[in-house]
């Protein structure tokens, strides 16, 4: 009887304490959607009011991971991604305006595109099983079959997105691997796993997963 009584004492004192961590642990921030829409008003000009962007250059922010958005807003602030445009807007936005942009993006509906079908065929044939000869690994690991992204991991979704600004990321990436890096610095990689996949990349094989995966919102 004494034994049972230690252990449940024992058992009853890690649960309070597990409790009072709990409670003495602050809360993570979060996002608020609706002040986020206020304050993306100055984000329209190149996205759109909801983040469906009419300007093939410019992404796709509407359905976006909000870990991802909050992830880029906070690269561009502090330099880690190099885009001049882009840095200066992110300058002056505190951590809760990202948290808030980055909610109101991310409950956004994305609008849907068609793909070029000449390069749909080359495009699948990357994005499902890579290139073995090259040894560029599938995108689906990361991405999604869908490309959906991983919104835990931080990975983006890529479904819908502006093929023309795939086709400038996806370069910038292998430029950043290769080391003749030019225009968007692509170094907010720390792992270097964007790097490392689309170093072996061609020019015919980026154009096609640009495309593809711009029709990809099934």
């Amino acid at each position: 009887m004494k034994l049972i009584r230690s252990a449940s004492f024992v058992l009853l004192a890690g649960v309070l304490g597990v409790a009072q961590a709990n409670e003495a642990a602050p809360a993570a921030p979060k996002g608020d959607a609706v002040a986020g829409q206020a304050k993306a008003a100055v984000c329209a000009a190149c996205h759109g009011a909801d983040g469906n962007s009419v300007i093939p250059a410019n992404p796709m922010l509407a359905g976006q991971g909000a870990r991802y958005l909050a992830k880029q807003l906070h690269d561009f602030k502090s330099g880690a991604r190099a885009n001049p445009v882009m840095m200066g807007m992110a300058a002056p936005l505190s951590d809760q305006d990202i948290l808030d942009l980055a909610a109101y993006f991310s409950a956004q509906k994305p609008q849907t595109r068609a793909a070029d079908p000449a390069q749909v065929k080359l495009g699948e044939k990357i994005w499902r099983g890579g290139n073995l000869e090259t040894g560029v690994l599938a995108c689906t690991g990361c991405h999604g079959p869908s490309g959906r992204g991983n919104v835990l991991a931080g990975f983006p979704a890529l479904r819908g997105q502006h093929p023309d600004y795939v086709e400038i990321q996806l370069k910038a990436f292998r430029a950043a691997a290769r080391g003749d890096l030019t225009g968007d610095k692509r170094e907010n990689d720390p792992e270097g796993m964007m790097r490392g996949v689309v170093k072996q990349l061609s020019d015919t094989e980026i154009k096609a997963l640009a495309q593809f995966v711009s029709g990809l919102y099934q």
